[in-house]
């Protein structure tokens, strides 16, 4: 089956890092070059219906901003009792107050009276605290409240939803992509439209540097030239995804996240024996393995029956720390920095979150305590590996990997071992 670049795009949805970098990519490469079916001019067009506004997106910015230093997630810098990053307190009577917002009804809302007020002993924010919202600003809170005052969780914990394709206004012809009608909409809100289409030099050259980081080969470059017949940028797309470096390219991103490196990174620096793991994020990239697999791998593979050398590679992801062998180092201050490194490394690369603030104090923006700092350092800690490296390329606990000669034989023991487990 013909593998399209929608397909693509549903494919690598199955991945969440990978495949949001996945789909911003393939819809580049389809604007560039996908222009056949794509509209040559567009034609003026009354506005449309104003959208509903995004709590996420259009009011906690502006909260984060101006409001959350004293009424945020943090109780130890909050004033009057006040807390706005959350409906449950937002809308709830406090003491003898009523609730700060009222939905539907902004001006008796007493938080849009107070960003509202001239009195500079009642405005909010105050004068103080340096700090001031615009006039646009207070519309946007205002029109929220009158939309119904609407809260959504942190982005990172709403689980991604596809979309409904829009429908291009006054466009001649609809585009064959859905991903181009998403594109389409947003340059017609600037009053633009598709660029001219893409030589075919051109759009190989595109698609294979964002695939794969390198440019065509020459070979690769002829055969795409000489191929004129229907679904010739599928077929070549097809090729630079079974292409081994496009795992490579697509690893170094998640490699960067969870601060891979060759060396331990303090004192000598000296080198590091991981690389298997990271051939196993390039590996799980070509197979395009399923990303809840490849978290429960990375965070627990040897502590499930292990099918393959892959799953033990993975828990190099917990290993991929600084270490150091330096003698006036304190081996607990070490110990508990490698864990707060940890923690912090978790939240980027699976929650979403900056979870380094907890170390200290509740987070000031992010739904997450400083309890559950500890509470998620308590189980990232619970690991053999010493404070220091003592300047070997591998210190314990190690997994000895056999021969590549002997990989098929060794996986075969292991997957019987895992049975009887």
């Amino acid at each position: 089956m013909e593998q399209t670049p929608t397909r693509i795009a549903r494919n690598y949805a199955r991945w969440g890092f990978g495949g949001a970098l996945a789909i911003a990519s393939i819809a580049v490469i389809i604007d560039a070059g996908c222009q056949s079916s794509l509209p040559k001019t567009t034609t003026q067009s009354p506005p449309a219906p104003a959208q509903r506004l995004s709590f996420n997106q259009d009011i906690q910015p502006l909260l984060a901003e101006s409001c959350y230093g004293c009424h945020g997630p943090d109780p130890g810098s909050r004033k009057a009792g006040l807390r706005l990053d959350r409906a449950e307190f937002a809308l709830a009577r406090r003491g003898n107050s009523g609730p700060a917002i009222i939905p539907g009804d902004p001006t008796a809302s007493p938080l849009i009276r107070r960003v509202e007020s001239l009195d500079p002993k009642q405005v909010m924010p105050p004068l103080a605290a340096h700090k001031t919202l615009k006039p646009s600003e207070i519309a946007l809170l205002r029109r929220w409240v009158a939309e119904g005052a609407v809260y959504q969780e942190h982005w990172a914990f709403i689980a991604p939803v596809l979309p409904a394709v829009p429908s291009p206004h006054g466009a001649s012809d609809v585009p064959a992509n859905p991903v181009d009608c998403f594109i389409l909409e947003r340059l017609q809100k600037s009053h633009l439209t598709f660029s001219g289409e893409a030589d075919k030099r051109t759009l190989l050259r595109r698609a294979s540097l964002d695939l794969t980081g390198l440019p065509p080969s020459r070979a690769d470059l002829e055969a795409f030239m000489a191929d004129g017949n229907p679904g010739s940028y599928e077929r070549a797309v097809d090729r630079l995804l079974s292409s081994p470096r496009f795992g490579e390219h697509r690893a170094h991103y998640w490699l960067d996240y969870v601060r891979y490196a060759d060396t331990h990174g303090i004192h000598f620096d000296n080198y590091r024996a991981i690389w298997p793991y990271r051939d196993y994020v390039i590996r799980a990239f070509n197979s395009n393995k399923p990303f809840d697999r490849f978290i429960r791998e990375q965070l627990a593979g040897d502590l499930l029956p292990a099918q393959s050398w892959d799953d033990l590679a993975a828990t190099g992801y917990i290993r991929s720390n600084l270490t150091t062998n330096e003698g006036g180092d304190i081996p607990e201050e070490t110990f508990v920095n490698q864990t707060r490194d940890r923690v912090e490394t978790f939240g980027v690369a699976f929650l979403g979150l900056t979870t380094g603030c907890a170390a200290c104090h509740d987070h000031k923006f992010d739904p997450f305590t400083q309890r559950d700092f500890y509470g998620l350092a308590a189980y990232l800690n619970n690991t053999a590996e010493k404070p220091w490296d003592f300047n070997v390329a591998d210190p314990a606990p190690v997994v000895r990997l056999p021969r590549d000669e002997n990989r098929q034989a060794a996986e075969v023991v292991l997957a019987r071992r895992a049975d009887i487990q």
